[in-house]
């Protein structure tokens, strides 16, 4: 005899959830502590977007080629679609939504928009966390090293004469006395 299958057995039947379950973590973003549930899976990019509703950092490709994701983790530029929210427990994210002062605009921000070093906007955030950190890392020394260092953020709309441009002043900025 063959397993019952009508329509009113499958409506009863309970769906088994499979895979790990969501665990308590707690996030540092932008200095603030999140206590939020992740399933162990869930992406940084993910977890800033729909648990934390910070929405700054894009979701390009989702794949860690375009760099629309860029956020830095302790420090350090990373992609967030790439890195998985739990291993940063413990550790300092900041987003663009972070790097304002007293609510005045960071520097990079306002040379972006001095020199319309975006078209769309979508890559923004994620060039200027790049842009910011490239200049903290002592990369930004020619066009050539800009270049280089920001190879993994893409502009579709093809602002980087304005995003270089932005980068130099913020870095001639910071060298005069």
């Amino acid at each position: 005899m063959g397993i019952d299958l009508t329509a009113e057995a499958a409506r009863r039947r309970t769906p088994t959830v499979r895979g790990p379950s969501e665990q308590p973590v707690v996030l540092t973003v932008n200095g603030t502590h999140h206590a939020v549930a992740l399933e162990p899976r869930v992406s940084l990019l993910d977890a800033l977007r729909d648990r934390l509703g910070l929405t700054g950092s894009k979701k390009g490709c989702d794949q860690g080629t375009c760099g629309a994701c860029t956020v830095w983790v302790d420090g350090r530029r990373v992609l967030a679609c790439l890195t998985l929210a739990i291993a940063c427990e413990g550790r300092q994210v900041t987003t663009i939504e972070g790097v304002a002062t007293d609510g005045e605009p960071h520097p990079m921000q306002r040379a972006f928009i001095e020199h319309d070093a975006f078209q769309c906007g979508y890559c923004t955030p994620g060039q200027i966390m790049s842009a910011i950190a490239l200049i903290e890392e002592g990369n930004a020394e020619t066009d050539e090293d800009i270049a280089e260092f920001m190879s993994g953020n893409i502009c579709r709309c093809a602002a980087y004469p304005g995003i270089r441009q932005a980068i130099k002043d913020v870095r001639d900025a910071r060298e005069r006395p």
